[in-house]
């Protein structure tokens, strides 16, 4: 076998790590902050055993890490590469697959009443608005837009009397292919507050050189 040949063998196992859905969905997790196994399950809708083997293919193929925690195992991405790597992979399935551009107008696009705002018009407006993470509260901990207020999605509609309605709410999730953020601008124009999705997430945010905040409204 050629040096070339071994050399392509040890680039597949990048593909072959991500040839299942569900270490997608893991990645996709990963990027938003390091996780226990326990919460990456929760998250991805995966059994305990079941995510903890596709955790440990990702880590065999050098795109995860792991540490223990007292008793917990928690997994992070390899590095910051792994994340661009990904974003770039999402992108490209975006712009190469058909059905990846119907998902999206039809999943996403079609909930916006207004267009997404952008990077830096939200760094222009920082103080003009309210910044609402709308992640589960782990994804928040392990890493948030500065000055971001976490209602997870499923919280919202207990949360919206305290929600000011002379401010525009601008909702983010884990990324322009996320549901969360765009359910959760459906949710506040019902009700009559003015909201709008941030176009890109946490990941994006990140891979842009941007501060990150971690914990309770946390230090960055």
């Amino acid at each position: 076998m050629s040096a070339e040949t071994t050399l392509h063998e040890q680039f597949a196992r990048i593909g072959k790590a991500l040839s299942s859905p569900a270490r997608v969905a893991l990645l996709d997790r990963l990027c938003q902050g390091e996780r226990s196994v326990e919460g990456l399950a929760r998250a991805a809708g995966l059994t305990v055993a079941n995510a903890s083997q596709h955790l440990q293919r990702l880590k065999a193929a050098g795109l995860a890490e792991s540490r223990r925690d007292g008793a917990r195992v928690v997994y992070r991405v390899a590095g910051d590469d792994v994340c661009a790597f990904f974003l770039t992979l999402r992108n490209l399935a975006h712009g190469r697959l058909a059905e990846v551009e119907r998902l999206v107008r039809d999943a996403i696009e079609a909930r916006d009443l207004l267009e997404p705002l952008g990077r830096e018009e939200l760094l222009a407006r920082a103080g003009d608005i309210v910044l609402l993470d709308v992640r589960p509260r782990e994804e928040y901990l392990a890493g948030h837009l500065p000055g971001a207020v976490s209602i997870p999605l499923e919280e919202l509609a207990a949360h919206l009397d305290s929600l000011p309605r002379d401010r525009e709410i601008v909702a983010y999730c884990r990324g322009p292919y996320c549901l969360l953020a765009p359910r959760a601008v459906e949710l506040l124009h019902a009700t009559g507050l003015r909201a709008r999705r941030l176009e890109d997430g946490l990941p994006e945010w990140r891979h842009a050189g941007l501060p990150v905040a971690v914990g309770e409204r946390g230090d960055t």
